[in-house]
């Protein structure tokens, strides 16, 4: 990547405070996109069955359309293309509480899904590039910064709810301040293009490279681990362990805060221990955790156990789309394969763990969860990559020290 010349380390710091912003930003539209769910089921007049097929959508479009991602950012340079990919994602907010019914529903929510994969690539091409530049690790951080901003549009959106606020209006306002606080964030993040030495530029259409194939593995086993501890925690201890629903929701919070404060502090356990221990590590946790809600049936031992899965899934996220990224000459074309599978995963996941639950049981859905985590302790060798010095800033040659594999 070349373009620009100012890599100084103040100019560095206030590219990752930037970058930081972008992903804020970028989860705050998905907390407030979910804590109307309900409202857009009343106003389109659904049932629970019809709202699931229609929340399919936002996952098809991203897994469809991530590929294309690579040749825009190619064509208009990292700054452009996230500043262009993410003001159309805060703005797309606005489309689905416009819907009247479920096949509106059904297109804007692909549009929705569209705009956030296609933006969340390039986001996190522009985010691995800060990484490699500054010389130790930042993605999981990043990653906790979306969660974070995923907290603050669900705490604005829960209050609209018990207000009684009209959506429509709700996502409006929501939609311009995000756009304008991205703009924002994006004015400071790294003005980058690809240096293609004179070859062609990638397809319109790139399907994900071989090297991104594993790696996704790796990140399909803690998306599917994700999806199933939000959507069925709750559901779990309420149906197998009867607890009430105040303490049932409970899993679900512990599952979330565990994940996001994970990811905070992840990055220091990176570049202390590398990307590959980190995992394996994590992995064990996350087993540990599985292994105490399908073997010890009490609500305690339950919500610690997804507490630990989600501390264990963590950063292995983070850590696959940079691992993609350095894998070969096209990063965003490979951390678009991977978020492909890790889409992909999240939208299988909710719907398998309930088929395999009423072939079984839930016990034996969150078995297979374990399973998928104690995968992770045997993949994560796939994240070992070659170090990957800083880029040194023209006028101070001394360079960090390389991030860890």
């Amino acid at each position: 990547m070349t373009g620009e010349t100012d890599l100084s380390p103040a100019r560095l710091r206030h590219a990752r405070f930037a970058i930081a912003g972008v992903f804020c930003a970028h989860g705050a539209v998905t907390g407030s996109f979910a804590t109307r769910i309900p409202w857009i089921q009343d106003h389109a007049q659904l049932s629970a069955g019809t709202l699931g097929l229609a929340l399919a959508f936002p996952a098809i479009g991203a897994a469809l359309t991530m590929p294309l991602a690579g040749r825009i950012n190619h064509r208009l340079g990292a700054r452009t293309a996230l500043r262009v990919l993410l003001a159309l994602w805060t703005l797309a907010l606005i489309l689905p509480s416009l819907a009247p019914n479920l096949w509106t529903l059904c297109f804007v929510l692909f549009v929705y899904g569209a705009t956030a994969g296609m933006s969340d690539v390039a986001m996190n091409a522009l985010g691995v590039e800060t990484e490699n530049r500054l010389g130790r690790s930042i993605m999981s951080s990043l990653h906790g910064m979306w969660s974070v901003g995923a907290l603050i549009g669900s705490a604005a959106g829960t209050v609209a709810a018990h207000a009684g606020a009209d959506a429509r209006l709700h996502h409006l306002v929501a939609a311009l301040a995000l756009t304008l606080a991205g703009l924002v964030a994006v004015r400071g993040v790294l003005d980058l293009r690809t240096d293609t030495g004179g070859e062609e530029a990638p397809p319109h259409f790139a399907l994900p490279p071989k090297s991104a194939l594993f790696i996704g593995a790796i990140g399909f086993c803690a998306v599917f681990a994700e999806g199933a501890s939000l959507d069925w925690s709750a559901v779990y201890l309420r149906d197998v362990l009867g607890t009430d629903a105040g303490l049932a929701a409970a899993s679900t919070t512990a599952f979330a805060l565990t994940m996001a404060l994970a990811r905070l502090a992840g990055d220091k356990v990176v570049d202390r221990f590398g990307a590959v221990r980190t995992v394996r590590v994590g992995g064990v946790l996350a087993t540990a955790g599985g292994l105490l809600v399908v073997t010890v049936h009490h609500p305690a031992a339950a919500l610690t156990g997804f507490g630990l899965i989600g501390l264990g899934i963590a950063v292995v996220v983070p850590l696959a789309f940079a691992a993609a990224a350095r894998s070969g000459p096209a990063p965003a074309q490979a951390i678009a394969g991977v978020a492909t599978i890790t889409y992909t995963s999240g939208l299988i996941a909710p719907s398998a763990i309930g088929a395999v639950a009423d072939a079984t049981s839930l016990v034996v859905s969150f078995g297979l969860v374990t399973l998928l985590s104690f995968a992770l302790i045997a993949g994560a060798t796939v994240l070992r990559q070659k170090p990957v010095a800083a880029v040194p800033s023209p006028a101070n040659r001394d360079e960090p020290a390389p991030i860890r594999p």
